[in-house]
């Protein structure tokens, strides 16, 4: 039910119902103003578009964290977008209601973040500001997302440099000896943290020269680590074992046995990356002379043994647990064999009988006889 009432006082008041029967209303000064709103508020209504005015009211603080506690994450997905909503987003826009942000309000909060952070990071909170706006859209708590449209900082993807088997050598004598062969490991068979922290003695068959990949540890504040699935479903991998990491892990387990997880603190529990990063591996990094070097740097040596002796893209992808070749290429492409050379002999190759005569012998063919048209 839809109408327009002329008040006493002049002014017009056009009114109608929503779908659960809560009426709405407004003033204007001319009825053509009031018969305009009440015309989009009704076409609203008819295509499905409506969205009471009164609903994005809430806060974004307080509509954020029940998105949040609805997402199907992964407990470091969940903790990861928790960590970001909380340092980078909720102080700027934490308070506002979420009807009132607007777009300019998106693209300031970009403009502080980059100020501090790496692109990449403020894509990241990006994308988790745009999907809580996304779902109030959905929810019909808005009618756009104000995050439509922002401009981001250009990501300058980094080349990937692997390092060289001495750097690999080097940091391998700089380990203590009970984590000598979790660098093998990494620098042979290019799994990742997570997933060598989380590898059991199960998982490991020697007669066959491989292993299973189908956990991680997951190490987080306040919680004991705890097993759970990894990153991808790509990402379950069964892994061929070259002899030096068979000897490594052979040589570790007779000095260390184990019954469950392969490599663990001197106590026996299982290793956090933090503590391990702070007591093992920065101090191996520096008694080696390197820098910059983190266990993902192993992994790239992997990545670059196999492209370095023909294996294809699809291989590394396999043994890398990436969920697409593409991910692989975008990585990895620039390690590959330069095939300009490939390319100059096939199109030689195809084209080579059309090649152009010298030109001494294209001009002497062309060379006028001497004789006119008609002799």
């Amino acid at each position: 039910m839809a109408s327009i009432a002329r008040r006493p006082d002049g002014t017009y008041r056009p009114r109608f119902r929503d779908a659960s029967g809560k009426e709405h209303a407004r003033h204007f000064k001319r009825k053509v103003d009031a018969q305009r709103w009440l015309d989009e508020m009704t076409a609203a209504m008819v295509t499905g578009q409506y969205v009471d005015p009164a609903a994005g009211r809430v806060t974004f603080r307080e509509y954020a964290e029940r998105w949040r506690a609805t997402q199907v994450h992964r407990p470091t997905t969940a903790a990861h977008v928790e960590t970001m909503l909380r340092r980078h987003v909720y102080p700027g826009l934490g308070d506002k209601r979420l009807g009132s942000v607007l777009p300019s309000d998106v693209q300031s909060l970009v403009k502080q973040l980059s100020l501090d952070l790496a692109p990449a990071t403020v894509g990241v909170v990006h994308r988790i500001l745009a999907g809580i706006f996304k779902a109030a859209v959905r929810d019909r708590r808005i009618v756009a997302s104000p995050c439509e449209g922002t401009k981001l900082p250009k990501v300058h993807r980094q080349r990937i440099e692997p390092m060289t088997l001495e750097a690999v050598e080097a940091l391998t004598e700089a380990m203590p000896e009970r984590y000598r062969a979790l660098v093998t490991l990494a620098a042979g068979t290019g799994l990742r943290q997570g997933e060598m922290l989380g590898l059991t003695v199960d998982r490991i068959d020697f007669l066959r020269r491989q292993l299973t990949v189908d956990r991680q540890l997951i190490t987080m504040p306040d919680r004991a680590p705890f097993l759970a699935p990894p990153k991808t479903q790509a990402s379950v991998r069964v892994v061929p074992l070259p002899q030096v990491v068979v000897d490594a892990l052979a040589l570790h387990l007779g000095t260390w046995p184990a019954d469950e997880f392969l490599f663990t603190t001197e106590l026996g529990d299982p290793i956090r990356r933090t503590a391990f990063s702070e007591r093992i591996w920065r101090p191996a990094l520096k008694r080696a002379g390197l820098s910059g070097v983190t266990m993902h740097s192993l992994r790239h040596f992997y990545a670059s043994l196999l492209i370095r002796h023909g294996e294809s893209v699809k291989t590394v992808q396999a043994r890398l647990g990436h969920a697409s070749a593409a991910e692989t290429l975008d990585t990895y492409s620039h390690l590959w064999p330069d095939s300009d050379d490939r390319t100059r002999e096939a199109v030689d190759g195809a084209l080579g009988s059309l090649r152009a005569e010298p030109s001494v012998a294209r001009h002497a063919t062309n060379r006028p006889s001497g004789r006119s048209a008609d002799g």
